[in-house]
């Protein structure tokens, strides 16, 4: 989970630019993504909500320009490289603050392997 504060207000509301950062996210990481990603524009003030299925799990983002915010999440079942979120965050969206939190999700449970509880894109 990545939330990112004191971003420019309007590339918060941009969805083309939002589009860049998943697009990076997905090429760099070489995440796969399962049909269309699904955006949607709220009235101004608001934000933009983005989500990209991905056959490894989900990318989603939700923006806050009324309060110069944004927070990402990139759920996946298969161990990837780390990708730059602070960096890419402050270039792409000026963002001022990035706090990124990583959870393990399913570790040791009860050994069980990836093919026996869903199957990742390799």
């Amino acid at each position: 989970m990545i939330d990112a504060s004191g971003c420019s207000p309007e590339t918060l509301a941009d969805i083309e630019q939002l589009r860049l950062v998943f697009d990076h996210v997905i090429r760099d990481l070489e995440l796969h993504v399962v049909g269309d990603i699904s955006w949607h524009q709220f009235p101004a003030p608001g934000g933009v909500t983005g989500l990209a299925l991905l056959s490894e799990s989900h990318l989603t983002v939700h923006t806050y320009p009324e309060v110069g915010a944004a927070s990402f999440n990139l759920y996946h079942c298969r161990s990837c490289a780390t990708w730059p979120w602070e960096r890419m965050l402050r270039e792409l969206l000026g963002a001022t603050e990035v706090n990124i939190r990583v959870l393990q999700r399913l570790s040791n449970a009860h050994n069980l392997k990836l093919e026996e509880i869903g199957q990742c894109a390799s």
